[in-house]
């Protein structure tokens, strides 16, 4: 005997009711073709994931009911388990819910509560305390959601009771960073091994502000082994036939994607949900000739097709003739609508008005970022007119050290490589190239020394270490919490480490200021890392006395 199991990881909307439930409904249709016995969605799909303080909300948990329910009574011919925010007594609970013959049979509710890096669980949830079996064509299926099978310890002692245990079924909704899918696979197989039975993981798939939820869906059977899993950064039905002796049959093929080649697509789906869910359909980018606004430019296009992005470049005397070539060499290369607004006129306007005031220089910093300013407000300009979404170019490496110009080069709604540190532009940039079998990102603007043009000769490494080295010292302090000692012991420079140590710190007003952008590292800016702006914390390099 086998029951076979469909795995449905859709894109859905938090708080669209209406839209979610039609891509269940769809779900479910491909499923009955199929002749399933089981068909499973993902953590919270009928409201999408996260809520947040939508879950505070009475008549948002009112219209989950109302939601599963219309599922329920849609769905009578395949026993379905979906999630949705169950309110009951005053408590919320993150749960399971278990369809049959047009009704809610069962519910389960999700026991450990995540509280750590993106997720705030506990804020919202009361945990569930009592497990859920449910019996189908003879087989016992149990029902977890995401964070319960991450600690085995505790699941052993929760399933102690349960006796019975032909299936393992997780709903989940984990976002995506680069790398995560094999630490995942490590916990699934030995999950499987553990209770001695194959485990189907369903994940939810698409972008939701600063996250992104890669699919990849999974079986494992009882010994361990990955048997089948689900597109990458798509929605997907994937099927299997689980046997009564732990085996599992599926015909879908295995893929693998590199860590490159998953993180393009999460910025690509991270760009194109965030642009369509909020209503844009049309981004503008300022085309600088430099690597990160051809990235940007590119992951845009095959966000939203090329007749959907418009680029600008908006040069001054400090630009050189190579670079405002090469914004519109990149745009002739992905298609782009392109305009050319020279600011050197606006800029020298601007000068004359700030000489007025005693001490305006222009020779300072402030008279370079003025020119950030005055693309800032061009852009926000046309974005205003034309209602298009301004993207901002900047990655992790500046945004981290805030080498950027609050209101100029981080004016804009969404930042698309927020979370990308330099180096790994560089190799996304080459990924593009191979992607599309041709050069879009001319070798002329990879292999440039980075410059933000902003004077005569500016090189980025006038004011920042290398960025080979600036971002293995990043990695360390920001997403490993290294302190400055340790990484004098990893071998970097003292005054380096300290001085970049420094510009982390005293940069965190700016990050709060900057728009949101795609998490494909362990710990993104925003939701991950959240240190308090005011803040006299500070290490110090101790010196020794000679």
């Amino acid at each position: 005997m086998s029951l076979k199991t469909g795995l449905a990881q859709i894109n859905t909307t938090v708080g669209d009711f209406a839209a979610n439930l039609a891509k269940i409904k769809l779900m479910y249709d491909r499923a009955k073709e199929a002749k399933l016995d089981l068909l499973v969605f993902p953590e919270l799909c009928l409201c999408g994931y996260p809520p947040e303080d939508l879950l505070l909300k009475k008549h948002f948990l009112a219209e989950n009911k109302k939601a599963i329910q219309q599922l329920a009574k849609d769905c009578p011919d395949i026993t379905i388990m979906a999630g949705f925010a169950e309110a009951d007594d005053g408590a919320c609970f993150n749960s399971l819910a278990i369809l049959q013959a047009g009704k809610i049979t069962k519910v389960y509710r999700k026991a450990l509560l995540p509280n750590y890096g993106v997720f705030d669980e506990k804020r919202y949830f009361v945990g569930g305390t009592e497990p859920v079996v449910i019996k189908i064509k003879n087989l016992s299926v149990v029902c977890t959601i995401c964070e319960d099978i991450w600690d085995l310890n505790w699941l052993k002692e929760f399933l102690a009771g349960v006796t019975e245990k032909d299936l393992i079924v997780n709903i989940s909704a984990s976002p995506f960073y680069a790398g995560k899918i094999n630490q995942k696979l490590i916990v699934l197989e030995t999950c499987a091994k553990t209770f001695g039975c194959p485990l189907a993981y369903c994940n939810i798939v698409g972008g939701q502000d600063e996250l992104v939820f890669d699919g990849r869906s999974i079986f494992v059977d009882s010994d361990g082994n990955l048997v089948a899993c689900a597109k990458a950064f798509e929605e997907d039905l994937l099927i299997a036939d689980v046997e009564t002796n732990g085996h599992i049959k599926s015909e879908s093929a295995l893929t693998k994607v590199d860590d490159i080649e998953e993180i393009y697509k999460a910025l690509v789906l991270g760009t194109k949900d965030y642009i369509k869910k909020n209503g844009f359909k049309k981004a503008l980018i300022g085309l600088s000739g430099g690597v990160d606004s051809a990235l940007t430019a590119a992951i845009a296009v095959d966000a939203l097709g090329k007749e959907n992005v418009i680029g600008v470049t908006m040069p001054t005397r400090f630009n050189s003739a190579e670079t405002i070539n090469d914004a519109q060499i990149v745009a002739k290369n992905i298609g782009i609508e392109f305009h050319s607004i020279p600011i050197e006129q606006v800029l020298q306007g601007f000068n004359q008005e700030l000489a007025k005031i005693p001490g305006w220089s222009e020779k300072g910093l402030a008279y370079e970022n003025l020119q950030a300013r005055i693309r800032g407000t061009i852009l926000m300009s046309m974005s205003n007119q034309f209602g298009y979404l301004v993207l901002t170019t900047g990655n992790k490496s500046e945004t981290a050290v805030g080498y950027a110009t609050l209101y100029g080069d981080t004016a804009g709604g969404f930042a698309v490589i927020k979370d990308v540190p330099k180096t790994v532009v560089y190799q996304l940039s080459d990924y593009v190239n191979k992607l599309h079998s041709r050069e879009v990102i001319p070798q002329s603007v990879i292999k440039r020394i980075p410059t933000a043009e902003l004077r005569f000769g500016q090189k980025d490494s006038d004011s920042l270490p290398e960025y080979e080295i600036l971002d293995k010292i990043l990695k360390a302090y920001v997403e490993e919490e290294k302190s400055l000692p340790e990484l004098i012991k990893l071998g970097f420079d003292a005054e380096t480490a300290a001085k970049v140590i420094s510009m982390v710190d005293r940069n965190e007003y700016k990050r709060r200021l900057c728009p949101p952008g795609v998490k494909i590292t362990p710990k993104a800016f925003g939701r991950d890392r959240r240190m308090p702006i005011t803040n006299l914390y500070r290490q110090q390099l101790q010196r020794k006395n000679n």
